[in-house]
């Protein structure tokens, strides 16, 4: 999103000036199109036009940001995502667990029980959450720790994931 930091008040988190540790989860989501992965972009809740924020090549040749010291305003939410593995961030000095929904909202992605993005019922759209299909309110799933979210649209990949991956976290 253009505006990262209203887009983490929209979702009710307080943006800060750099990441705290003492609360830090971290949840692991996949979404499949069609049986083919979608990647979820690095930088999401994150101010990476900020000066206080570092970037990096990783192994892949993406780009990852992180390494905040302190900026000057607030760059970062406590929900972010530092590179584009699926790995959602929660890094705050306060132990409030966050929800799917705070998530696509500071991402600026449509989510609600009927779609997922542009992708709307009648097209197959599916929850998991650790392998099994969750049937409620998909903005109400919280992000726990080493917790793996699946959203199936479409024909479904060969095998729904259930575990924590081994990413670097």
């Amino acid at each position: 999103p253009a505006d990262p930091i209203a887009k983490t008040k929209q979702a009710g988190l307080e943006p800060e000036l750099f990441e705290h540790l003492e609360y830090h989860v971290h949840t692991h989501l996949d979404i499949f199109v069609n049986g083919k992965h979608v990647r979820i972009p690095a930088g999401i809740g994150i101010n990476t036009n900020d000066p206080g924020v570092h970037q990096g090549v990783l192994p892949d040749g993406s780009i990852g940001y992180g390494g905040i010291q302190k900026c000057a305003h607030p760059c970062i939410s406590p929900l972010h995502t530092h590179a584009d593995l699926g790995l959602l961030h929660t890094e705050t000095a306060t132990p409030r667990p966050n929800t799917l929904g705070d998530f696509f909202v500071e991402w600026n992605v449509r989510l609600d029980p009927k779609c997922v993005g542009g992708y709307c019922k009648p097209d197959s759209i599916l929850f998991y959450v650790k392998g099994k299909q969750y049937k409620g309110d998909p903005r109400k799933i919280q992000l726990s720790d080493r917790t793996e979210i699946a959203i199936v649209i479409g024909t479904p990949p060969k095998k729904i994931p259930s575990k924590f991956p081994p990413v670097p976290i």
